[in-house]
């Protein structure tokens, strides 16, 4: 497969995760903050924080109300995390591969694209932004569907998977940590009924409320933790993207079990493994900050290793906001030039 194939398809695949995970973001907030108390009002600047864009947003509104947070998030072309940014990057990588993926894909990815476009013009979802989520998560699982049912499961295959599961697990990371440091604005919330909330509103993000109430029964903050790092069956659970990924990594090397062929499989194969031995109380002992500090500057260093071992240009420097001439390493991930 040439790199550039790999390339855009892995990218794609990226931009629409992130889409959805930032939709996600919006839905879950939003319902959390219709009692509109004092305290949820205030909610809203740490979304901002998830995807790591703090310095951009101040850059370009005075304050973080909840409307200024849901454009900048949702249909600012100047933040290239937006859902409009990420899904006109995924359509445009999506074009340039239009041999690889099949019709179906190329539709659902236009289709998904116009979408949120044709959103961005209506100014009152700005106000009610519950439907447009909703028609973003579903778009985006539509899109994998039709991508798992009408691609061959072959390279280009592993490579999306690769790269949806990669951002999924980055996603999942942040917002566990935004959870322990930043929405909770005072220790002695902890174990009040505030924080059951938000604890709540943490796994609807990551629509795993429901699983783990069948799997762990009343909100704990340590299971909640548990289940979203370390749950190996779970979808959006770290340790399942890990696995996942990993396991596409080896089928695009053709390595054995136990083995690796090059920097990006070496490294995503220990921090697979190290996160196989974790138990949860070995992270709350570390410190869960520490930790995702950790587990995150080593997925941003897997996913440095990926593009030197398989695409063609080489990732600029950690912490680079600028756009380098195919990819820089931003705050929330990596990003990548429209053209692949």
């Amino acid at each position: 497969m040439l790199s550039r194939v790999a390339n855009s398809v892995y990218w794609m695949s990226r931009y629409v995760e992130r889409a959805e995970n930032v939709a996600r973001f919006i839905d879950v907030n939003y319902n959390l903050t219709l009692g509109h108390t004092e305290t949820l009002q205030e909610q809203w600047a740490p979304l901002v924080y998830t995807t790591g864009d703090q310095e951009l947003f101040a850059t370009l509104y005075p304050t973080p109300t909840r409307e200024n947070v849901l454009r900048f998030l949702a249909f600012d072309e100047e933040n290239p995390n937006s859902i409009l940014s990420c899904l006109q990057r995924a359509r445009e990588n999506a074009r340039t591969i239009r041999e690889v993926i099949s019709s179906p894909m190329w539709e659902e990815v236009n289709k998904f694209f116009h979408l949120v476009r044709n959103a961005a013009r209506d100014h009152s979802i700005l106000d009610q932004p519950y439907d447009f989520c909703t028609h973003v998560k579903r778009s985006s699982h539509l899109l994998v569907g039709v991508t798992d049912g009408t691609m061959s499961h072959g390279e280009a295959w592993h490579f999306a998977r690769m790269g949806r599961l990669l951002e999924r697990a980055d996603k999942t990371s942040r917002i566990v940590d935004v959870q322990y440091f930043i929405l909770l604005p005072d220790p002695h919330d902890v174990g009040t009924t505030l924080d059951v909330v938000r604890w709540s509103a943490l796994l609807k993000s990551a629509s795993a409320l429901e699983m783990y109430r069948r799997v762990h029964g009343p909100i704990v903050p340590t299971k909640v933790a548990d289940f979203l790092i370390l749950d190996r069956q779970f979808p959006r659970s770290i340790h399942f993207c890990l696995i996942k990924a990993h396991a596409s990594l080896a089928r695009i090397t053709g390595s054995g079990e136990g083995s690796f062929r090059n920097r990006s499989e070496q490294r995503l194969g220990l921090l697979r493994s190290e996160v196989d031995y974790t138990d949860i109380n070995d992270i709350v002992d570390r410190g869960m900050h520490e930790f995702i500090d950790h587990f995150q500057t080593r997925l941003n260093q897997i996913g440095d290793a990926i593009c030197n071992d398989f695409f063609a240009a080489k990732p600029a420097s950690s912490g680079n906001n600028g756009q380098a001439p195919s990819q820089s390493q931003g705050k929330y991930g990596q990003t990548q030039s429209q053209n692949g």
